[in-house]
């Protein structure tokens, strides 16, 4: 089991609620490598006892950090630091880029390939094109905290986005260049998920056996115009989660 760190404890005499002055000492752990992860953390009562607060207050605290996807919970075993994980579920129409820092991960990607290609008839009904319309294609292994999460490729028409195979940055935020450089803005996206066993070459790529269950994903994003984004997303089974709430 890990030791516990140096961390700024909960002050009552701050305005923040006490479980989530904990949660923020507890995520600095993670954040600085002193918890790394697969590592065990302490149990609930020896962190209530570091941190100087109620066990449902630490409880509330590891909640939400097991929510956020930094901590897992075993059961008869314990809680544990969890490698990278990005979370899907009822979201806003938000990018990569951000979906990854909401989570805390730092957001890196490595560009496997950017050009113009002719749109086959799967991306030409995506983006509601003819078949053959030069669209641009950007394919990218998407990291958290410096590890493989999935790839990503992205088709654009090329006459939304005109000049964006020569930006000198293609491996920054997507939406962020679009809205910049572009004008284009995202009002709505449409989203399949299927799961699937992943072949050698994006295997590699992952760092994953091949054969492993995989995320596929399929997004096509919309603006005032029309379809401007069609993305295929291969994200690795053991990183990527899908939550919902459910209600009556």
């Amino acid at each position: 089991m890990t030791e516990i760190g140096v961390f700024p404890k909960p002050d009552r005499k701050r305005p923040e609620p006490l479980w989530h002055q904990a949660e923020q000492a507890l995520r600095s752990l993670i954040a600085d490598g002193t918890w790394t992860d697969g590592t065990q953390i302490p149990n609930e009562e020896l962190l209530s006892r570091m941190l100087g607060v109620s066990r449902i207050t630490t409880r509330h605290a590891l909640r939400n950090l097991e929510e956020s996807g930094l901590l897992r919970r075993e059961h008869g075993r314990g809680t544990f630091v969890r490698s990278s994980t990005m979370i899907a579920g009822v979201r806003g129409l938000t990018s990569f880029t951000q979906e990854m820092a909401n989570l805390g991960l730092v957001v890196g990607s490595r560009v496997l390939e950017l050009g113009e290609v002719s749109a086959i008839p799967e991306v030409a009904d995506a983006l509601e094109i003819p078949i053959g319309t030069p669209t641009v294609r950007l394919r990218r292994v998407r990291l958290g905290n410096k590890a493989p999460i999935g790839i990503q490729t992205v088709y654009m028409p090329l006459a939304r986005v005109p000049g964006f195979v020569e930006l000198a940055e293609p491996a920054a935020s997507l939406y962020d260049t679009l809205r910049d450089r572009f004008g284009i803005t995202p009002r709505e996206a449409r989203e399949v998920f299927r799961v699937g066993a992943i072949g050698t070459a994006e295997a590699d790529l992952l760092e994953i056996a091949a054969g492993s269950p995989v995320f596929m994903v399929e997004r096509i994003t919309s603006d005032a115009i029309g379809p401007f984004e069609y993305t295929v997303s291969t994200m690795r089974g053991d990183r990527y989660e899908i939550r919902s709430k459910l209600h009556l």
